[in-house]
């Protein structure tokens, strides 16, 4: 039978290595899985490779899509790197955007109206708050309760999808929208100013990059940062220098949730420009490949969340022009995580081929009475 053997020491260039040899088996099975499906699997590759950033209108729609992954990828990298597991940063999303869209319907009122293109900033601190409200949800009955935060945190993506659509379908839903469930259409004041006219990509880009750069120092040269690394790498040690574990389970959830609100936030007053029920997109989801393919590294999100952006225009392109189910994003998304994990258990493990142990036969009844 084969057996997994633990390595004396892994190989350091395979570990950093191990993103672009996932990415390489990915490409191959997708080229298989292009053929099985009766498509050229070149024009399938240069759809998911090549159309994404061929030009600066496609350059400027990528940046869209990454901005918030990379923004999630950032918290959800604290959170792992302490050994707290969020998995419900698609519901934190969700709560920036319900944050950052109500902040965006009182701009008629008379309260905001002084403050001009000023209250783009007051959208993303509500979006950053109602991302750390509903993670603080899960740091509370973690710390409180004991409860699994995992658990917690998942199922707290579908209250937030309620929550959404209760308010889209109510009392949020525009009158003048002939019925739809959306809310109104953000005043021009609020939308999140774009880079430069004629393309979509906006600011969100530029704070994404100062994220990464802000984290980069928090995690590898603040004293913080080093704690909460301690804490999820030994926990017994990180309790013997007196670092604690309440501070850095509620730091490391609200780092993330505050990140994922921000995602949303830009999202619902930027491309949207509005609420529907459509704002879930999965990068609370995909943001976790987007950490991992990144070796929870700061810089290395940049590259991963480029390359999961990729996947989403990359399947929303094959849908119409190939006349593929859109559903191959979360395909390719798949196969990039497990061939990473699959990766990464070779790189520490090596696989052994095991006989099973035969029992010597036994002596007949006749030569055990002639042998006494």
């Amino acid at each position: 039978m084969l057996k997994l053997e633990a390595r004396p020491q892994p190989s350091k260039l395979l570990s950093m290595t191990s993103p672009l040899i996932a990415l390489a088996i990915t490409v191959v099975i997708g080229v298989l899985l292009f053929v099985f499906l009766g498509k050229d699997p070149v024009r399938g590759l240069q759809v998911f490779f090549v159309e994404p950033v061929k030009s600066l209108y496609a350059l400027s729609e990528l940046s869209i899509k990454a901005t918030p992954l990379v923004l999630i990828a950032l918290g959800l990298a604290v959170c792992f790197r302490s050994n707290v597991w969020n998995i419900g940063a698609e519901g934190q999303f969700i709560l920036g955007a319900l944050g950052g869209g109500w902040m965006a319907m009182q701009a008629g009122e008379p309260w905001v109206a002084p403050l001009g293109g000023g209250i783009v900033v007051l959208i993303l601190v509500a979006g950053v708050l109602g991302g750390m409200l509903w993670a603080g949800i899960v740091a509370l009955l973690r710390d409180r309760f004991n409860a699994n935060e995992i658990l917690v945190s998942l199922m707290l993506v579908y209250v937030a999808t309620l929550l959404l659509s209760y308010l889209v379908y109510g009392p949020w839903k525009d009158p003048k929208g002939y019925n739809f469930p959306q809310t109104i259409t953000f005043l021009a004041d609020t939308k999140i100013p774009r880079l430069t006219s004629g393309l979509r990509a906006n600011i969100g880009s530029l704070i994404a990059l100062a994220a990464v750069a802000g984290f980069w120092v928090f995690l590898f040269r603040s004293y913080r940062g080093f704690q909460l690394q301690v804490g999820g790498l030994a926990p017994a040690a990180a309790r013997y220098a007196g670092f604690s574990s309440r501070v850095a389970l509620w730091t490391a959830l609200l780092l993330s949730g505050g990140m994922a609100g921000l995602a949303g936030a830009l999202e619902a007053a930027g491309p949207l420009g509005q609420l529907t029920p459509y704002v879930p997109a999965g990068y609370g989801f995909a943001a976790i490949i987007v950490a991992f393919v990144g070796r929870l590294h700061p810089v290395g999100i940049i590259f991963s969340g480029v390359l999961m952006s990729m996947f989403y225009i990359g399947g929303e392109l094959a849908q119409s022009r190939l006349g593929l189910p859109k559903s191959l994003t979360g395909v390719f998304q798949g196969l990039l995580l497990f061939t990473l994990l699959a990766c990464d258990t070779l790189i520490h493990y090596r696989v052994r081929w095991k006989g099973a142990a035969v029992k010597p036969a036994s002596k007949p009844v006749a030569v055990k009475a002639q042998e006494a």
